[in-house]
């Protein structure tokens, strides 16, 4: 199979590009290498590869690149993982995220119709289940409400791809990840940041009480999911929660970064944020069902590998 993965050197992308050269696929890249964090890191992720891949510095909200990108490589399946992704810089920037999550989305939907590609897996997040009471967050609740534009935008993505997919019979899986950790980690999110702060002796900021809970989901295990959704024969378009269904409290996050560094945090005590949500916790029985994920990497055993590759990096 020949994939394209967008957002393909980035974080998540890079380690599903890893899997699919690996697994024998062919794969070819499209970034814009924007300054949301050093673009240096994500060319080096590019650089790690075990073979050279094709990789186009592409905008998604450029219209005609991403066509004449179709124009030259032909795919069989699309894994967009490019997004303007973090929910407080999207308060901030709420035309920048649409412009890119939504337009960008509808400008690589066109090109998929137009080529005929056969399989569209769309990245989706767990920040969409917003005001949700129902606990673990579902597939199947009814979502009325969002915390933020970049969740927004994950929805207005979901609709698109439903969309495309019964209009012109698009075979498309969203996967609503939560909250991935792992090495390459983005430097902005939780455990890369906390991780690197406390190691340098710098305060870390936590907001509100230390009380909100996350599901945190390894890398592999994301990875072994978007593999399978990029083979699944099941419903012409699905959606799937890809998480760990555990979580901890944000203090004792930090309590074990602590621990496995053997180092003391310097706390910024702040207010809450706008924007943030109190819980994330996914049912994944569906997933474990129909797609065939198998997450088998607890918080306690992937924490002490992410600080693993920390320490090795930061040397």
């Amino acid at each position: 199979m020949r994939v394209l993965v967008t957002g393909g050197a980035g974080f998540i992308g890079s380690h599903l590009v890893e899997k699919l050269l690996a697994s024998g696929h062919e794969v070819v890249i499209l970034d814009d290498f924007n300054d949301f964090y050093d673009p240096q890191t994500k060319h080096a992720n590019v650089a790690g590869l075990a073979r050279d891949v094709t990789v186009y510095h592409v905008d998604l909200r450029d219209s005609e690149s991403v066509r004449n990108l179709f124009h030259r490589e032909k795919v069989d399946a699309i894994a967009h993982l490019a997004a303007r992704a973090g929910v407080r810089p999207s308060i901030q920037q709420p035309r920048l995220y649409y412009d890119t999550n939504v337009t960008g989305t509808l400008h690589l939907l066109e090109a998929a119709r137009v080529t005929e590609v056969e399989r569209f897996v769309f990245a989706s997040s767990s920040s969409v289940y917003g005001a949700s009471k129902r606990i673990p967050f579902s597939e199947d609740e009814h979502l009325t409400q969002t915390f933020s534009p970049y969740a927004a935008t994950k929805i207005a993505g979901e609709f698109l791809c439903s969309t495309y997919s019964h209009l012109y019979n698009l075979r498309v899986v969203a996967l609503r990840y939560f909250t991935v950790y792992g090495p390459r980690q983005r430097p902005d999110l939780a455990i890369h940041q906390f991780t690197r702060r406390i190691y340098a002796g710098q305060p870390i900021d936590q907001f509100g009480d230390g009380s909100t809970r996350r599901d945190y989901t390894y890398i592999d295990d994301v990875i072994q999911g978007t593999m399978v959704a990029l083979q699944y024969e099941g419903s012409l378009f699905d959606i799937f929660n890809l998480g760990e269904s555990d979580t901890i409290q944000l203090k004792d996050l930090i309590a074990a970064i602590e621990k496995a560094l053997g180092k003391k945090a310097k706390i910024n005590q702040l207010p809450e944020q706008p924007g943030d949500m109190p819980l994330t916790c996914a049912d994944i029985s569906k997933a474990r069902k129909l797609l065939g994920y198998k997450p088998t990497t607890r918080l306690s055993d992937g924490l002490p590998r992410f600080i693993e590759w920390f320490l090795r990096s930061a040397k």
